[in-house]
């Protein structure tokens, strides 16, 4: 067997030892499946076996599927593929339970998923106590269900609240809470788990599980006519309804709780399988597994660095700006282990940037997720000055001061009399174009766009952004920067807006030409909650200000003339800053109102100067929101302006908060079909203008039947290449 070791004792325990041959983690898959079922049959064959300990060689005890075989399995399989695989791995672990052996698994470091499953369907499980000891259930955040009998071991072992909350959140548990739980029985210090595993094996214990008792009742044979039980059905689904119904995978839970527990155990176990693999034939899981775990580990290894460049790390890094972006840039890179020096006009104002890092550290500490020496020793590495003299020695530099070409082109230009002659210039910038920022610099090969996302230390994606003249070693020297503080990072090449910005536009001004159409302002927000979005766009467009969204077009007009589109919600946004006075947020109020007394509110006189009407379709709203932003994505993909479908769908998704569910803007191409998503493109374009007409590259791929993730992947080549970074 390649990912399984067996051993057996003198005093008749066999201990079977998890180390899965081809990769860091024990992880379930179809070759998994099969060698346990064996070793499995064997053991409990075996007369001279008389328990089984069961343990991990890695550092983990065992990470849940192969995600790469279940996003592939959306494509290969049919739905029957999918039961079988599920009925695979119940069968492995019914074959446990039923073996007339006691097992006893010990669980140092994660069990998740299909991992925690197995773990369950030992009849003890002993957790070794130290950090990063943690057991979950958390299919439910790739769009799944735990498919080998999780749900309804978890729920005949610990009750309904307790699996429905677990099973719901997908959240991991540490060990004294699992135990307070039950669903674990015994935690040890390390060194002391076979002891402890052989100790209870001596007493004998009783092989049968409780559900396996001969007429063993189902654990809610009056289901909803159980008051505590109904009420816990209940706000199960009213918080599944508050996050949607995009996602599938929390009904599927709920149903898949509500039905097996009316039932016995192996008919319960059916019904977990049968849900599971509606999900697994589902996209929506397909999309969440391909973009927030193979596109996203792949990106963060370093799938597109140059390959030629030798690997770099920062042991200085100069932050030249210390407000809230220049602040959050200083936190993580000191966190990383990064000396820091963060400089602005005077020493006060960077000392106030300095002072970020104090609260963010005081708050992780006060909910026990950081040591208080920890804490001393980032703000011990963040060193606040107005002096340029002090960047000397610096590897990188990130510039974040105000958004003006003089000031920064100023700003370069101090700092490069300083640093050496190797060091990479980076400029934290969302507007403006990199290649004439690098005019400013004395070696514009290492001049790069690093755009972080506010607030810098809760939002994984920073857009690099390729100058005309930027080297692939700059590009390499910021990938393992970003590696290093261990954020996202995806490719762009210059031009107006470069990606995020202006992919991210396209949407607040559509909510705002839906506005001056007549669309309730209400309705708007509430439609792009509906589709997943975190916030509408009137809220969004409130945050920022109109200032900056009419900047950015008044700056098109100046550059292109009658060549640019103008978008449509730019006479809404005009109407309301220059002819109403309201700006938005920082102005005073735009289209909510923000009393000191009070939550916000939409402001009434909105009512007044864009007259409402009931002449419009939610579906149209919606459809609206979702496809002016995938249109756009095509436009950037067609122009050269990101040049693969991940960093679409990472940048959106990672960015703006495009809807996980859709996998992001290609995805959701690619999940409608490239002829539906044209057809329903030219209909939107025949009702609300030409900014909705589809791009040649779109109507090639609708005429040729071609999908954007098929293109890039070149005959699995680029696939593969994802795969072994995601391994890794």
């Amino acid at each position: 067997m390649r990912h399984i070791k067996i051993s057996k004792a003198a005093d008749g325990v066999a201990t079977l030892v998890l180390d899965n041959a081809d990769a860091p983690m024990n992880v379930v898959s179809q070759d998994f499946v099969r060698e346990m079922t064996a070793a499995i049959e064997t053991l409990a064959n075996d007369d001279d076996v008389s328990g089984v300990i069961l343990t991990s060689a890695k550092p983990a005890f065992m990470a849940g599927a192969d995600l790469k075989f279940l996003v592939g399995a959306y494509d290969r399989a049919t739905m029957h593929d999918h039961f079988a695989f599920s009925q695979g791995a119940t069968a492995m672990h019914r074959a446990i339970e039923q073996s007339g052996k006691p097992w006893v698994a010990i669980l140092d470091g994660l069990a998740l998923g299909g991992g925690f499953e197995l773990a369950l369907a030992c009849h003890r499980r002993i957790a070794v106590d130290r950090p990063g000891t943690a057991v979950g259930l958390p299919e439910v955040n790739v769009g799944l269900l735990p498919g080998s009998g999780g749900t309804q071991r978890l729920l005949r072992i610990a009750g309904v609240k307790v699996a429905l909350d677990l099973l719901l959140s997908g959240r991991q548990v540490g060990v004294e809470e699992a135990l307070k739980l039950g669903i674990i029985d015994e935690v040890v210090a390390p060194g002391e788990a076979e002891a402890s595993a052989r100790a209870w094996l001596a007493t004998n214990p009783d092989p049968v599980k409780p559900w396996d008792v001969k007429r063993a009742p189902p654990p809610q044979k009056l289901g909803l006519l159980v008051p505590s039980d109904a009420a816990d059905y209940s706000m199960a689904a009213a918080k599944l309804a508050k996050k949607g119904y995009n996602l599938p995978a929390g009904p599927a839970i709920l149903s898949t709780v509500f039905e097996g527990a009316q039932l016995p155990m192996d008919k319960a176990l059916s019904v977990e399988s049968k849900y599971f693999a509606q999900l697994l034939g589902n996209p929506v899981a397909r999309n969440i597994i391909r973009t927030s775990f193979i596109s996203r580990k792949a990106a963060e290894k370093g799938a597109w660095r140059p390959a030629d460049v030798p690997k770099s790390k920062v042991s200085k890094l100069g932050v030249l700006g210390a407000g809230m972006m220049g602040a959050g840039i200083a936190f993580v890179s000191a966190k990383a282990g990064i000396d820091v020096v963060l400089l602005d006009r005077d020493v006060p104002s960077a000392e106030k940037g300095r002072q970020y890092s104090a609260k963010v550290t005081q708050k992780l500490i006060a909910s026990g997720r950081m040591a208080e020496s920890d804490a001393d020793a980032i703000l011990g590495r963040i060193t606040a000055t107005d002096d340029f003299a002090l960047l000397e020695g610096c590897d990188l530099i990130v510039e974040a001061v105000f958004e003006d070409m003089a000031i920064k082109a100023e700003t370069t230009a101090k700092a490069e009399a300083v640093i050496p002659e190797h060091a990479v210039f980076g400029s934290n910038t969302s507007t403006l174009p990199i290649s004439e920022l690098a005019k400013a610099s004395k070696r514009p090969d290492q001049f790069i766009g690093i755009h972080f996302f506010s607030p810098v230390d809760r939002m994984s994606l920073v857009e690099l952004i390729m100058g005309h003249q930027t080297a692939p070693e700059t590009l390499a020297k910021a990938l393992d920067f970003v590696a290093q503080i261990r954020k996202t990072p995806i490719i762009v090449n210059d031009s107006r807006g470069f990606y995020t910005s202006r992919v991210f536009q396209t949407m607040i001004h559509e909510g705002a030409a839906m506005l001056g159409e007549g669309v309730p302002p209400a309705v708007i927000e509430n439609a792009a909650k509906a589709i997943g979005m975190p916030v509408g766009p009137l809220t969004l467009l409130d945050e920022l200000s109109f200032d900056l969204p009419l900047a950015i077009v008044d700056q098109a007009i100046a550059q292109e003339g009658d060549n640019y589109l103008v978008p449509a919600g730019v006479a809404t946004l005009r109407r309301m800053r220059d002819e109403l006075g309201r700006g938005g947020r920082k102005a005073g109020g735009g289209f909510y109102e923000y009393p000191e007394d009070g939550a916000k509110r939409l402001w009434p006189g909105l009512a007044e100067h864009f007259p409402q009407t009931d002449d419009w379709d939610i579906e149209d709203l919606k459809a609206r929101l979702l496809y002016t932003q995938a249109l756009e994505t095509v436009r950037c993909l067609e122009e050269g302006v990101i040049e693969t479908p991940e960093d679409g769908d990472l940048g959106s998704v990672y960015g703006w908060g495009f809807p996980l569910w859709t996998g992001g803007t290609v995805s959701y191409i690619d999940t409608v079909g490239a002829p539906a998503f044209v057809r329903e493109a030219d209909r939107l374009a025949q009702l609300y203008g030409e900014r909705f007409a589809p791009p040649k590259m779109l109507r090639d791929m609708a005429s040729n039947g071609t999908q954007f993730y098929a293109a890039a992947d070149k005959g699995e080549a680029a696939a593969q290449k994802r795969d072994a970074l995601a391994d890794a």
